[in-house]
């Protein structure tokens, strides 16, 4: 249904605000419980953080934001959904992740810590002892991580054996495990998706999950891109009876229709915005505080080939990681955190055409990039990104049919939740883990009655996990929403 305004005379056990794959998992799991349940988005399609649209050439099909799913084919709520029978469809490239370093070689990620480890040279066996246990404890690990953290862990041995080591700096947890470059810059790589300063607390975190994931999982695309999530979801959401309202921006509650409850898919700079004197003072206060991350700078290429990498592992990878050596992926973060433009910036890209022949026309390919900028910068960082690319593949930019860019300043326009290109819903710094965006026994509930947010504001944060919407759904369910 599309339209500028709700239906009219309706009321709805559950409304909710933002169709991105939070506020998709939010409706389906009401929708399965019963509940009537209307969804409302601004943009004309469903898609949030998971859209796929022909930015460059006719027949090129490029993820506008999110890409890779590993967190998509391992999450919980996404396992429990039958989205096969809607048209979503995992592809699994050959390896996870592949690390090219100066000189031709590469470490690769993926399938198994056994193959991983071959390529780290010295400390290949440290690796294996790193995250093996933790790839076999995965869905342990994942219960009790990807919502409120639950007291007690629901996995204490293997939640403790993640979660010490979690809370590491990546710096600290490099030094204390591996001796030489190759672990360290792959692992510098993968702890980097934090979008933080690897020297701060719990930067280990996100390396070590992503590590797991592509180990027990691995790190898969969507046929079709990204958008393919979002309508699967979309069509069972219908299925199940759930109604969905594109093209009506919300900017207060008196907008919507009456309901039960009221999701917000949002974060904490809109929610003050929205409800505004209806949230208690204490409650606005420490929302106003709340820190918002670095932005991304994006490019998105139509390509006359694949790109010519070195080595060889990286035309086998979905995801290819650039950025050297442990000590220069360090220094581009910090410089992103203190505000400043890094001069060789770590650069994360993914080539899915090289697996999805959706993407681009027979013998052509796409391939999407993005590297790490401060907050708000409208700095185009093309030049440095593509320094970085033809450092690791001599010859690209003469493979080059039409790129698209994308400021930190202009992905904030594309989703009003990206505040300064930040795709995290705010820093996930250790004091913003499981206490975004207050810290509450239910940080998806605020205190106003039936008023819930669900996006990435909400543990576990970003990523197309649906989780922050599926655990806000709960939530409304337990308070008899």
């Amino acid at each position: 249904m599309n339209g500028r305004n709700a239906p009219a005379g309706r009321s709805y056990d559950a409304v909710i605000v933002g169709a991105g794959p939070n506020g998709l998992a939010a409706a389906i799991t009401l929708a399965k419980a019963g509940r009537s349940v209307l969804l409302v988005e601004a943009k004309r399609a469903v898609g949030g953080g998971a859209r796929t649209a022909a930015l460059t050439l006719p027949g090129f099909w490029h993820d506008v934001c999110s890409a890779v799913h590993p967190l998509g084919v391992a999450s919980p709520f996404f396992r429990a959904q039958p989205l096969d029978q809607f048209g979503l469809e995992w592809i699994f490239p050959r390896f996870s992740l592949a690390h090219p370093l100066d000189g031709g070689e590469a470490v690769v990620i993926g399938p198994s810590t056994a193959a991983s480890a071959a390529t780290m040279g010295v400390d290949g066996p440290a690796y294996r002892r790193l995250m093996s246990p933790l790839a076999v404890d995965w869905q342990k690990i994942l219960a009790d991580i990807l919502g409120p953290f639950p007291l007690p862990p629901r996995h204490p041995v293997a939640t403790a054996r993640f979660g010490l080591l979690a809370l590491l700096p990546a710096s600290l947890l490099v030094r204390i495990f591996f001796r030489g470059e190759k672990a360290r810059a792959v692992f510098a790589g993968m702890a980097a998706h934090s979008m933080l300063p690897l020297d701060l607390p719990a930067t280990s975190a996100v390396g070590l999950m992503l590590g797991l994931l592509a180990h027990a999982v691995g790190w898969p695309f969507a046929r079709g891109g990204s958008q393919s999530i979002v309508d699967a979801m979309s069509r069972y959401l219908r299925s199940l009876g759930g109604e969905i309202v594109t093209e009506l921006p919300v900017s207060a509650l008196e907008q919507l229709p009456l309901a039960r409850s009221t999701l917000l898919s949002v974060t904490p700079r809109q929610l003050l915005s929205i409800a505004g004197e209806r949230l208690p003072a204490p409650y606005r206060r420490t929302l106003e505080r709340f820190r918002y991350g670095p932005g991304v700078f994006k490019l998105d290429y139509a390509l006359d080939g694949p790109v010519p990498w070195q080595a060889e592992a990286c035309r086998h990878a979905g995801t290819v990681h650039l950025g050297g050596d442990f000590e220069e992926i360090r220094a581009a973060e910090e410089a992103v955190w203190q505000g400043r433009l890094p001069e060789q910036p770590f650069v994360l890209v993914s080539q899915p055409s090289l697996f999805d022949p959706t993407r681009a026309p027979a013998g052509k390919h796409t391939l999407w990039a993005y590297c790490h900028v401060p907050a708000g910068s409208t700095a185009d960082m093309t030049a440095a990104v593509e320094a970085q690319i033809e450092r690791f593949a001599p010859g690209f930019r003469s493979r080059i049919l039409e790129r698209h860019t994308c400021t930190a300043r202009e992905m904030e326009r594309y989703n009003a939740n990206y505040i300064g290109g930040d795709i995290n819903g705010g820093a996930q710094m250790l004091s913003q883990i499981f206490t975004r965006p207050a810290p509450r026994l239910d940080p998806y509930a605020t205190p106003v009655k039936g008023l819930y947010i669900c996006s990435a504001s909400t543990p576990p944060g970003g990523g197309v996990h649906g989780m922050c919407g599926y655990n806000a759904a709960r939530s409304a369910l337990k308070r008899g929403g």
